[in-house]
């Protein structure tokens, strides 16, 4: 027998995820009522639905600016979607400022994993080596992939935990929004400036 789901408990649901009102109670009926588990099958279908989306161009978009107090740090992004009608909506606005604010906070070196140059990567498991020297072979490799994943996580932005929610990564908080406007987006370049840094 499933459960009587309430105009209370989609209201929750979509609070939490920003999902649409039929996905919030098709979630919610498929989860018996349980809000948690809920919004875990809106974000296994958010990005199953983000996935689906990812071959889309993404031509028009937004270049944002943010200038963190007292005028030290600052930074230019370039974020991109499908449509201008996306790139003038408050939600897309807002994540783009989040985006902003975190690579100020975090000062990633680029966008994704790709982008790190390979002399980086080849110094980073140059070092991860070394440290697990005299370990047995078979957990060499495990370890060199596990601190080159630690690597990732501090230089590159979408392996980052977000900054307004470190729960998150900001791929995660990217595919969310995704899933959320309905249209591919891409986090394309970003500069950061910082007073005195070279």
């Amino acid at each position: 027998m499933s459960a009587q789901i309430s105009a209370k408990q989609v209201g929750e649901l979509r609070a939490q995820t920003g999902a649409g009102l039929m996905d919030c109670k098709k979630a919610l009926t498929e989860a018996n009522g349980d809000l948690e588990a809920a919004a875990t099958i809106l974000r296994k279908k958010g990005i199953a639905s983000a996935d689906k989306k990812a071959g889309r161009a993404t031509s028009e978009g937004l270049i944002d600016s943010y200038i963190h107090l007292g005028g030290k740090v600052g930074v230019l992004i370039e974020v991109n979607c499908e449509t201008d009608f996306v790139a003038k909506n408050d939600d897309f606005k807002q994540f783009v400022k989040d985006v902003s604010l975190h690579i100020a906070a975090l000062n990633p070196v680029c966008v994704s994993r790709e982008e790190v140059p390979a002399e980086l990567v080849e110094k980073e498991r140059e070092v991860a080596a070394s440290q697990a020297e005299g370990k047995p072979a078979q957990a060499v490799q495990k370890i060199i992939e596990g601190k080159l994943n630690k690597y990732y996580s501090t230089v590159c932005l979408l392996d980052q935990p977000f900054v307004k929610d470190d729960s998150k990564s900001v791929q995660d908080v990217l595919t969310e929004q995704i899933a959320k406007l309905g249209e591919n987006m891409k986090i394309r370049r970003f500069v950061r400036f910082q007073l005195g840094a070279e």
